[in-house]
């Protein structure tokens, strides 16, 4: 059995190690397929590539696409896309317009809240100037001592209600999937099951999406808990997706799942990768 992971990061987003660095993180774990699906941004493919194939695994091309649904934030993952196409950059580039912005917004209101430097602090972590993001002033706010872990910074500060939460508009579902899509690629829906909606807004969503051509949801994934695995199993067979696969790693130690732990599909959804080989 093919293991498969199609959701990490490297540092040209929110990721700590390097494209390459974390194909031979993925490669050392086990991993026979890999994406790397940086959030609105493909800089990184052309190395990830590269050195996927030094250690003879499988890579596939992605991104991870931030979208603003019923007021909140949902990210589509787009798998097998070319990384080349125009209408892709552009929306991308459309998409991480604003972020510098919105990071000293943050850091101006952890200042009223007490902590002082937070924009040159969260720079620091900062691999790509036009991709700074809450994780960035998280891993900040661990290092002085403000916070003992990331979660634990997410539930004190930078989510809404908290200090540090600045809400940004991003790309519309219909952006996202038709950029995706007009790139060659297969959009998915990243880590359902961590969005805060009621059974029937998430429905709505799994049916816009499906009518806009999304193909599929992800199933396992380092976002969800084991709980879920079967939940959105099922969600995938009732709506006709296909089930993707995704640790969601950022770094070593750091993400709530790494490569080598996460387990396979449950058995009765259809792999989004089930025809690629």
């Amino acid at each position: 059995m093919l293991k498969v992971d199609l959701h990490c990061h490297s540092n040209v987003s929110d990721g700590v190690l390097t494209p390459a660095a974390v194909a031979q993180t993925a490669h050392r774990a086990g991993v026979d397929v890999w994406a790397l699906t940086d959030h609105d941004e493909v800089g990184g493919i052309a190395a990830a590539r590269a050195a996927a194939a030094d250690v003879g695994m499988q890579f596939i091309s992605g991104v991870e696409i931030s979208i603003t649904w019923a007021k909140e934030t949902v990210h589509i993952v787009g798998l097998r896309i070319d990384e080349h196409h125009a209408d892709l950059l552009a929306g991308l580039a459309c998409t991480r317009a604003g972020r510098d912005n919105r990071g000293r917004e943050i850091a101006a209101q952890l200042a009223a809240a007490g902590i002082p430097g937070a924009y040159e602090g969260a720079l620091k972590y900062v691999g790509n100037p036009d991709l700074m993001s809450r994780t960035h002033f998280a891993r900040f706010l661990v290092e002085i001592g403000a916070c003992a872990n990331i979660p634990d910074v997410f539930k004190k500060y930078l989510s809404e209600g908290k200090p540090g939460y600045v809400p940004h508009c991003w790309a519309s579902l219909t952006d996202a999937v038709g950029w995706i899509r007009g790139a060659g690629g297969i959009a998915v829906i990243a880590h359902p099951g961590r969005y805060r909606f009621s059974d029937l807004a998430e429905g709505e969503l799994f049916n816009e999406f499906k009518q806009l051509g999304g193909a599929a949801i992800e199933v396992v994934t380092g976002s969800h808990s084991p709980n879920q695995y079967g939940e959105y199993a099922q969600l995938a067979q009732r709506y006709g997706f296909l089930a993707s696969r995704g640790s969601d790693f950022h770094a070593p130690g750091e993400s709530r799942v790494d490569f080598a732990a996460l387990p396979p599909l449950p058995a009765g959804v259809t792999p989004v990768w089930h025809d690629w080989f």
